[in-house]
């Protein structure tokens, strides 16, 4: 049986339904992200969790334990779980120690135990020689380190985080995806991780749960959402794609409307209608010179952008049929603009997506 269970979770505000039936099933010590656009219900959804808000249809169990349907919600005290904000959120006018053994505190803990406990965690957060410090004489790194220490001092069953990283800087962002990942390994709580940025669910989730228009488009591990999306939608907001849409050719086949022929190595090919075809920026290999032997899955275009990016060229190529393809290159294959060069979409990176 599954840790935490959403079965048909549904969530709705007057007449806008912002959570629609959504299932999921999360096994005890996984870390997953729920990830997504703003606006498709990944944060509502982990407020129903928190117990913050009633569902108005569906059950949410922990343990199988039922802890929210529309008969009767556990209010959020009574679910053993802990949730790290977009803010901090720490007491001002307590130390770095104070704000983490606060909860214990609350608990009537014994002093010993607090200060063992805290210490602990502490240690393990690498906050031990920031103790005595106040939140206003941290980084924003400390602080956001503190809140985790701070969330899983008291052992929670569940840890959950809303975007908790949007507040940093980029290389701050950065370091703090590796520390969240480091720390989970360690303590092994199950987590329900939000966020918008597809680089934080990669480094730090078991399970990316992409949510769209208050729905679940796909669940898989990190690995299966990059490299074998079932949906355009998913492909899309998952890496840098582009989307070529055709019709069935045979077999493998989809004939583009620009007359591109593309053999597709993976996917579903649809038996009638437009089929969409998905291909990376970087599968696609661009030459000044049509490839050899190639007759299919190659198409001539020209150069109509081409940026520097130091460890590649970024480039926008308008094929002859009339789409514009995104492709990146090595610095070294420098294209001017307008010129006319040949793109070649390897049939083991082409990916159809039946519509």
């Amino acid at each position: 049986m599954s840790f935490l269970e959403l079965d048909g979770l549904t969530k709705s505000y007057g007449s806008q339904t912002v959570v629609k039936g959504v299932n999921l099933s999360v096994d005890k010590g996984k870390l997953v992200c729920l990830l997504g656009p703003s606006g498709c219900g990944k944060t509502t959804t982990l407020r129903l969790v928190a117990g913050f808000v009633p569902a108005n249809a569906g059950e949410i169990r922990v343990g199988g334990q039922t802890m929210s349907s529309a008969q009767s919600t556990v209010p959020p005290e009574g679910r053993n779980m802990s949730m790290i904000f977009q803010s901090y959120a720490l007491w001002p006018h307590m130390t770095v120690f104070q704000n983490v053994a606060y909860g214990l505190k609350l608990r009537n803990l014994p002093q010993a135990e607090i200060a063992s406990r805290a210490r602990t965690i502490l240690a393990a957060t690498r906050l031990l020689p920031l103790e005595s410090r106040y939140p206003g004489e941290l980084s924003g790194g400390q602080q956001q380190r503190v809140s985790l220490a701070r969330a899983l001092v008291i052992k929670p069953e569940i840890l959950l985080l809303d975007e908790p990283l949007s507040n940093l800087d980029a290389n701050l962002r950065e370091e703090m995806r590796f520390e969240i990942r480091r720390l989970h390994d360690e303590f092994r709580y199950t987590t329900v991780y939000v966020t918008h940025d597809q680089v934080e669910a990669m480094t730090t989730a078991d399970i990316i749960v992409v949510m769209n228009d208050g729905r679940i488009e796909q669940a898989g591990s990190p690995e299966d959402i990059y490299e074998r999306p079932e949906t355009e939608f998913v492909a899309r907001f998952i890496g840098g794609t582009n989307i070529l849409t055709g019709t069935r050719g045979d077999g493998d086949v989809v004939v583009h409307e620009g007359g591109l022929v593309l053999r597709c190595g993976s996917g579903s090919v649809a038996s009638s209608g437009n089929t969409a075809v998905s291909i990376r920026h970087h599968d696609i290999q661009l030459s000044p010179t049509r490839p050899a032997g190639a007759d299919t899955n190659v198409a001539a275009g020209t150069v109509t952008r081409q940026i520097y990016l130091g460890s590649h060229r970024d480039y926008l190529v308008l094929l002859t049929g009339g789409e514009t393809v995104r492709t990146v290159a090595p610095v070294n294959v420098a294209i001017p603009v307008g010129q006319q060069v040949w793109l070649q979409f390897p049939p083991e990176s082409c990916r159809a997506l039946a519509q």
